[in-house]
């Protein structure tokens, strides 16, 4: 019997239950005073106030802690319109999952997230989307409508399987970045979804972004990218190359090799993404990625009500939540 209901179909109802996740598990945490999905401040200049340990220096009030002789920092309001770019990795390494998903509908899911979260009035979302052939761009636009519109383009990204021969992107990570500075034009949110495994330079680039927004870096997992199980011998291929190669997983010190290496190599992204001054989340196909988001939200709230200060601290994701409670 044909099924009633063609792929565009399916996709559109997979996305409609994505927003009614994202709104039912999210939005009520982040309600209030223009508090958002990476608590931090604004961009516009509020009251002085004395420096606490822990405050940007950046921010430093040297007309007040010259005539007070004790060191003051301005704090800063939310933007009340908001304007994010999303740098979303598509290349061949995200076609991969061994648990619950794929990396890349882990990747479709945290884009939405965001999306969903600053489709607030005034504010507006673009896309630097990295794919096999190159890099594209959506512009930032508000709107529900808008926000489809890109989570369609995103999810309409052919898989490594779809493609005629596996082949690297004509475009890094690194040049995406690149293209994202160029066309965020005025303080925001930028938001990097990857995976973080490209072969170029994409460190300066995550940096500079930093030192003009607020950036947070998704990084997505597989749990066989950490570990292997003893399975016995197993093919790999690079989904990106095309290289092939055999792995006896039976060996328990071909494992901890494998491991060991996986370790480093995660730790040395999450040292370079600290390095840059940007915020870090992992998700990972095995995991709630909605609960794994809530936590950190949560634990970045704790970090920031934690210091001591005589004003309320809003974010410039602000405008992310508005003002709905």
């Amino acid at each position: 019997m044909t099924d009633p209901v063609g792929p565009v179909e399916r996709a559109e109802q997979g996305l409609r239950r994505l927003e009614l996740d994202v709104f039912r598990r999210l939005d009520g945490l982040l309600q209030g005073d223009h508090l958002g999905l990476v608590p931090a401040p604004g961009t516009e200049l509020g009251e002085s106030r004395e420096y606490h340990l822990g405050d940007d220096v950046r921010r430093m009030d040297w007309p007040v802690t010259a005539r007070t002789t004790v060191a003051h920092v301005r704090d800063t309001i939310a933007d009340r319109e908001l304007e994010t770019w999303v740098v979303v990795d598509r290349t061949a390494s995200l076609d991969f999952g061994t648990a619950e998903c794929e990396k890349r509908d882990i990747a479709l899911a945290s884009v939405a997230a965001v999306s969903f979260l600053t489709s607030r009035v005034g504010n507006r979302t673009g896309v630097v989307l990295l794919t096999p052939d190159g890099t594209e761009v959506i512009p930032a636009r508000g709107g529900r409508t808008a926000t489809f519109g890109l989570l369609r383009r995103i999810d309409a990204v052919a898989r490594a399987d779809d493609l005629p021969s596996p082949r690297a992107a004509a475009d890094e990570l690194g040049g995406a970045l690149q293209r994202a500075g160029r066309l965020a034009r005025r303080s925001g949110l930028v938001v990097v979804v990857s995976d973080f495994l490209a072969r170029d330079e994409w460190t300066r680039p995550l940096r500079a972004l930093s030192a003009r927004h607020d950036v947070l870096a998704i990084e997505i997992v597989d749990p066989r990218e950490l570990e292997l199980p003893p399975v016995g011998l197993v093919t790999f291929v690079d989904t990106e190359t095309g290289r092939r190669l055999e792995v006896q997983t039976a060996s328990a010190k071909v494992r901890s090799r494998y491991a060991a290496a996986a370790a480093e190599q995660r730790a040395d992204i999450a040292r370079r993404i600290a390095g840059a001054g940007a915020e870090h989340l992992v998700l990972r196909t095995d995991h709630d990625w909605l609960l794994d988001i809530v936590r950190y939200v949560a634990r970045r709230r704790r970090r920031r009500d934690g210091r001591p200060s005589r004003h309320r601290r809003v974010s410039t994701m602000g405008a992310t939540a508005g003002t709905t409670g």
